[in-house]
C-alpha cells in the first residue's frame, strides 16, 4: 500500500472510492438494456449467421449436420456454444429475443472479468473505472450493433474470467482457482476458436509473466520454477481439455483443412492509404482510448509490473491495424489471409483497461468532478458514435420481407431442388435458409466452404459474387454450368446486374415477389438435388459429444464459480468517520 495523503475534506469524496460492481451491472444493463430490447444487433452483419446456426440446434441438438447450405456442411467446424445456449432460449422467446439475451450475458460478464483481470496489476478501485470504461468501449459497441460477432463478445470476457484464477493458482497452488480457471477456459474454447487461438494466448502470456514478478508478493513465498510449472500444467490440462471438449472440431478440421482461395477482406487494408476502413476498424472502435495511447506507452515502461501487460497490449494492437504494418502477414503467413482483424482491436482495448483504470484514478484525484464529466462525455461520444456508425455506413442494403419466397420453396415439393439467392446480401440469404426447408448452394460461413466452384476463387457468397469482381462471377458462372450436378433449379434474383448473365445460361424468369423487387428465375430439366460427397459427416458419437461437452463445459463453470465463491478480498479504500472541516481526512494515492 503506498503512502497515505492528507485531503482537507468533511467526508472522503465518494471518487475516491472503488465503485461497486453491482452497480457497475446496472450501468451495463441502463446502457444496453434499451439498445438490446430495440434489437438493434438484429441488423448487424454476422446476427443471422449466429442464429441460422442456433436454428440447426433448436431442431437437431444432436446433429451438427446442416443440409440447408453448401448442398450440406457440418456445424462442427464452429463452437457451438452461444448458439447451443440460443437455441435453448429460442424455445422461450423465439430466435430474435434468444440472440439479444445471450449477447446481454456477454455484455454482463464483461466488466466482471476486466474488473477482475484488472485487479491483477491495479488497486480495486482503479480496477473498477476500468470496469465501467468496458460498459462503454467503442470496440464493444461495433462488435456487437455493428458486426454482430457474438461469439467474440462472449469468448473475451469468459477468458478474462479465467486468467485470474491462472494467476491465483500460479502463485498459491489453490486447486479450487485450477479448477475455476479451467472449467471457464473451457467454456470460452467452447465459445470461438479464434479467439481460443490468438485472444487466450495474448491474454494469457502477461498474466503468466506477471505471477512469476509477483511470486514473493503480498505475503506469497513462491520460487520461479514454482510459478513456472504450475503455470506449465495449467497450459497442459487447459489443452488437453479443450481436446476433448472440441473433439468433433478437430476431427472436421483435419478431414477438411481449409485450402480455399484467400477472400479478401477489409481490415486487411492498410488503413494509412484506406481512410473509409481505418474509420470503420479502428478510429471508431478506439474513439477516445486513443487519447490515452501516451499515458499507456508511458506507464507500461514505468514499473516492472506492467511490461509484460504493455507488450501484450502493444503486439495486439498492431494486429489491430490489419494490413497498415507488414507484422501480422509475418508472424501469421498463410493464416493473415484467413483470419480478419477487427476482433484484435476489441482484445487491444481490453488489455489497455488496467491502464486505462489507472489514468481516470489520477486525473479524478486531480481534478475531481470536472474530471468526472469530461471522462463521461467522452465515454459516452465513443460507444453512441459506434452504435451510430451503421446509420451512416450500412452494413446491408435496405430491408426486405423474405417470407414469400420461403413459402415457395416449402410447398407443392419445391424444396426437392436447391436454390440460389444473387443481390440477397448474406444476412436475407441466412434469414431464408431459417424460414426454408430447401437447401442452398450458396451459404455464409466461409470455413464450411468445401464445393470446388467456390474454393477455387477467392470470393465470399454467391449471393455478393459482383462485390468479389472477376473472382465472384466466375464463382457464379462455375456453379451455375454444374447446376445439373446439383439439383440447382430455383434463383432468386433481387439485383438486375445477374439477369443478364442468367438469361445467357438458359434460364427464364417466371415470378416476381415483393412487388417486383424480387425474380424468381427457373430452369427446366435439372433432377432433384441428391447429397453430395463434399464434407464429412458427423457421426453419431460425435453428435453426441458436440450436444453434450462444449455446453457442459458452461454448466461446469456456472456450477464451480457459484458453489465455490471467491473470498472477497478486503477493500484497499480506507473510509473514516464524519469528521470537522478543519481535521485531515487519509484517502489511499498510488
Amino acid at each position: 500500500m503506498s503512502s497515505p495523503t492528507i485531503v482537507s475534506s468533511r467526508y472522503a469524496s465518494p471518487s475516491s472510492r472503488s465503485i461497486p460492481l453491482t452497480w457497475i451491472l446496472l450501468l451495463a444493463l441502463a446502457v444496453h438494456g434499451p439498445l438490446l430490447l430495440m434489437q438493434l444487433p438484429n441488423s448487424t452483419y454476422d446476427a443471422n449467421l449466429h442464429k441460422f446456426l442456433a436454428s440447426n440446434y433448436a431442431q437437431h441438438w444432436f446433429n451438427p449436420w446442416n443440409e440447408k447450405q453448401f448442398t450440406g456442411f457440418s456445424q462442427t467446424t464452429y463452437p457451438p456454444l452461444e448458439h447451443q445456449w440460443i437455441a435453448l432460449f429460442s424455445h422461450l422467446m423465439g430466435l430474435n429475443l434468444a440472440y439479444m439475451l445471450v449477447q446481454f450475458i456477454a455484455i454482463l460478464l464483461l466488466p466482471i472479468g476486466v474488473y477482475r483481470y484488472a485487479r491483477i496489476w491495479i488497486s480495486e478501485r482503479a480496477a473498477s473505472y476500468a470496469a465501467v470504461a468496458s460498459v462503454l468501449l467503442g470496440s464493444l459497441a461495433f462488435l456487437v450493433y455493428n458486426a454482430g460477432q457474438l461469439s467474440t463478445t462472449l469468448a473475451a470476457p469468459l477468458y478474462l474470467n479465467a486468467l485470474p484464477y491462472l494467476y491465483e493458482w500460479s502463485r498459491e497452488g489453490k486447486g479450487r482457482a485450477l479448477l475455476k480457471g479451467l472449467a471457464l477456459t473451457f467454456a470460452a474454447a467452447a465459445a470461438h476458436h479464434t479467439t481460443l487461438i490468438f485472444g487466450s494466448v495474448l491474454f494469457a502470456l502477461p498474466v503468466a509473466a506477471t505471477a512469476i514478478i509477483d511470486r514473493n508478493r503480498d505475503g506469497v513465498d513462491a520460487s520461479t520454477a514454482g510459478v513456472v510449472s504450475r503455470a506449465a500444467i495449467f497450459a497442459v490440462l487447459a489443452i488437453a481439455g479443450i481436446g476433448i471438449v472440441l473433439l468433433p472440431f478437430w476431427i472436421a478440421l483435419y478431414h477438411n483443412p481449409i485450402k480455399q482461395m484467400p477472400i479478401p477482406h477489409a481490415s486487411r487494408n492498410n488503413y494509412l492509404t484506406s481512410i473509409e476502413w481505418g474509420l470503420n476498424y479502428w478510429i471508431l472502435p478506439w474513439g477516445a482510448m486513443m487519447l490515452a495511447l501516451p499515458y499507456i506507452f508511458v506507464r507500461g515502461f514505468k514499473e516492472k509490473r506492467f511490461v509484460p501487460l504493455f507488450l501484450g497490449f502493444w503486439l495486439t494492437m498492431i494486429f489491430g491495424l490489419g494490413g497498415t504494418t507488414p507484422l501480422p502477414k509475418l508472424l501469421m503467413g498463410r493464416l493473415y489471409e484467413i483470419v480478419t482483424f477487427e476482433r484484435f482491436n476489441f482484445w487491444a482495448t481490453l488489455i489497455a483497461l488496467p491502464f486505462v483504470g489507472l489514468l481516470v484514478m489520477q486525473l479524478i484525484d486531480r481534478y475531481g468532478r470536472k474530471a468526472v464529466v469530461a471522462l463521461s462525455v467522452l465515454a459516452a461520444l465513443t460507444m453512441s458514435m459506434a452504435v451510430a456508425w451503421p446509420m451512416y455506413h450500412p452494413t446491408h442494403d435496405a430491408k426486405f420481407d423474405v417470407r414469400e419466397i420461403a413459402s415457395f420453396l416449402n410447398r407443392d415439393g419445391h424444396d426437392k431442388y436447391r436454390y440460389v439467392t444473387l443481390g440477397f446480401g448474406a444476412d436475407k440469404m441466412d434469414e431464408l435458409s431459417i424460414l426454408t426447408n430447401a437447401s442452398s448452394v450458396d451459404g455464409d460461413y466461409n470455413s464450411a466452404r468445401l464445393l470446388p466452384e467456390m474454393t477455387a476463387y477467392g470470393a465470399g457468397q454467391l449471393t455478393n459474387s459482383k462485390y468479389y469482381g472477376v473472382n465472384g462471377m466466375e464463382a457464379l458462372r462455375a456453379i451455375l454450368k454444374h447446376a445439373d450436378q446439383y439439383g440447382l433449379k430455383y434463383i432468386f434474383v433481387r439485383d438486375i446486374y445477374y439477369e443478364p448473365l442468367l438469361a445467357f445460361a438458359g434460364w427464364r424468369k417466371t415470378e416476381v415477389y415483393d412487388r417486383g423487387a424480387v425474380s424468381l428465375w427457373v430452369k427446366e430439366g435439372i433432377p432433384p438435388a441428391h447429397p453430395t460427397d463434399f464434407g464429412v459427416k458427423p457421426t453419431a458419437t460425435e453428435g453426441l459429444l458436440w450436444g453434450t461437452l462444449p455446453f457442459g463445459s458452461s454448466l461446469l463453470a456456472m456450477f464451480l464459480v457459484i458453489a465455490f465463491p471467491d473470498r472477497k478480498r478486503m477493500s484497499e479504500t480506507i473510509e473514516f468517520p464524519v469528521v470537522t472541516s478543519e481535521q485531515p481526512v487519509l484517502r489511499e494515492a498510488r
